[in-house]
């Protein structure tokens, strides 16, 4: 069984290096073949909505925009449901393709057999 990697990202334009690490991350192993789920979360939520992801601006890194592209083709992204609710994101404002779901999904996915969790 292939290992399931799972990503949370906890911050936005308040870590960017972080942010987009994870970004980073997903979107390699989604180019390496691994399935992936990145899991918006803090901050991060921010860039579910259309076009946040592009004004994204960290020099050296590959566009955070180019990023989210490659993991929504390749795996799946989720904003938190809380996060979304504190920030009035609904399912009608994110980019399609990702979805809102809460801890009981999270712990779904992390728990689940050959699953890895990585927090950035």
């Amino acid at each position: 069984m292939a290992r399931t990697l799972v990503i949370k990202a906890t911050s936005g334009a308040d870590g960017m290096e972080r942010c987009n690490q994870a970004f980073t991350v997903a979107a390699a192993a989604v180019a390496a073949g691994a399935k992936v789920s990145l899991w918006l979360t803090g901050e991060s939520a921010w860039y579910a909505l259309p076009g946040r992801a592009a004004e994204f601006e960290l020099p050296h890194a590959t566009p955070l925009q180019d990023l989210l592209e490659v993991v929504l083709a390749g795996g799946t992204v989720t904003v938190c449901t809380q996060c979304a609710a504190r920030r009035d994101i609904t399912a009608d404002d994110v980019v399609p393709g990702i979805r809102i779901a809460g801890a009981p999904t999270f712990v779904e996915e992390v728990t689940a057999e050959g699953a890895q969790a990585l927090v950035y």
